[in-house]
């Protein structure tokens, strides 16, 4: 059954600002269990000080999310989406309640067998990715077209969030006995109940909403292949993959490890990825001003390579630099990271009819996700002549 333009967009007006409000919510849920991960790098390091944990846990996540979504993204024509997305926010609500268990369990120890168990959820938490990130992004370019917009800028969201919750819970149990644990047993248990909240929501909530009234059925017979969608869209996937290769090259692992001693003693890089997370989200809203959003393929190419530029800054910012030049720097990757990821998320599906639109979220979101998973991998080149 095909829809046209006219009747597809009569539903999607209709509760607009509660859609955006339930798709920045759930964008946030998409990612807000690992950046909890990721922002509680002060725990994990005092805990597992010889396993650098922020590269090794960043790591452990790709392969997951990266296989999965590839799964997915094959296979995207027979796949319910909305059961594909349930079971993945329920394995995010678990794997964050399995965090805190194991931090019970263990009494706040650190040692291997501690530090595998951890790596074992963060997989979980890969595993539940690949589930929701192509399936939420596919389904909602089926949608009003804000609504993509807003779930990418949740998603950056989560990261400022986490950022903002976790310098709350330190400065809050900071000066108290055993205050490190405290502060991250609270974290993550706010951490499980917004998991727990954001299944609920795309439970119940969601489907009440009328732009997601269109049933799912089987593509048209004359839906581009995924291969022939690739290849016309070939700048947009480089795109994405390289966005995201530079970003996770630098974050979390170089700023939470490789930027030295500051005045600012552990709180320096809790600063530094709250910079970087909080221009994320600032640079995810830029592209709502149209006379700033950058719709050419062209100078979104030229956007993408000149971003290449900050690795170097970053090298001689983090060996001969001061505080203030990474503060910079951080807040320049994650501004750029998350204007760039709007920009080709909202420009690449126009044209395109609504499986197709689906079928391309999915294809650009895989393609994120390979670039998240090459960057990890070359964040341990930080660390060659460091005599590790």
């Amino acid at each position: 059954m095909t829809n046209s333009k006219e009747d597809d967009s009569i539903p999607a007006v209709q509760g607009k600002y509660l859609g955006i409000f339930i798709c920045w919510i759930l964008g946030n849920g998409c990612l807000f269990g690992f950046n909890s991960i990721l922002t509680i790098e002060d725990y994990f390091i005092y805990l597992f000080p010889k396993y650098h944990p922020t590269r090794v846990l960043t790591l452990t996540y790709q392969p997951f999310v990266l296989i999965i979504s590839a799964v997915f993204t094959y296979h995207e024509a027979k796949v319910n989406t909305r059961r594909r997305n349930l079971v993945g926010y329920m394995l995010f609500f678990l794997s964050s309640l399995a965090l805190v268990i194991l931090d019970l369990a263990t009494s706040g120890r650190g040692g291997i067998a501690a530090f595998i168990g951890v790596c074992t959820i963060v997989a979980v938490f890969g595993i539940a990715g690949g589930h929701v990130e192509g399936a939420m992004t596919g389904d909602l370019s089926l949608m009003c077209p804000e609504f993509i917009q807003f779930f990418s800028a949740g998603m950056a969201a989560s990261g400022a969030i986490t950022s903002a919750l976790r310098l709350v819970t330190k400065a809050a149990f900071e000066n108290s006995r055993d205050g490190l644990r405290k502060g991250a047993l609270l974290f993550f248990s706010i951490s499980c109940l917004f998991a727990l909240l954001c299944f609920l929501l795309y439970a119940y909530a969601f489907p009440r909403h009328p732009s997601s009234s269109v049933e799912e059925g089987p593509a048209p017979p004359e839906r581009l292949s995924n291969k022939q969608l690739l290849m016309q869209n070939a700048d947009y996937a480089l795109h994405m993959f390289l966005i995201y290769l530079l970003t996770l090259s630098v974050f979390p692992g170089f700023l939470a490890e490789d930027v030295g001693s500051h005045s600012l003693g552990s709180w320096y890089a809790l600063v530094l990825i709250a910079s970087y997370n909080a221009c994320d989200l600032i640079g995810r809203y830029l592209p709502l001003a149209g006379r700033i959003k950058l719709a050419s393929r062209k100078g979104l190419s030229v956007a993408v390579l000149a971003r290449f530029a900050l690795l170097p800054a970053f090298y001689f910012a983090g060996r001969r630099g001061g505080e203030g030049w990474m503060v910079a720097l951080a807040s320049a990757l994650g501004l750029s990271n998350g204007y760039l990821t709007v920009c080709v998320l909202t420009e690449a599906p126009k044209g395109y009819k609504g499986p197709e639109q689906n079928a391309l979220g999915n294809l650009l979101v895989f393609c994120l996700l390979a670039g998240i998973f090459a960057g990890a991998v070359l964040d341990w080149l930080w660390l060659v002549g460091r005599g590790w």
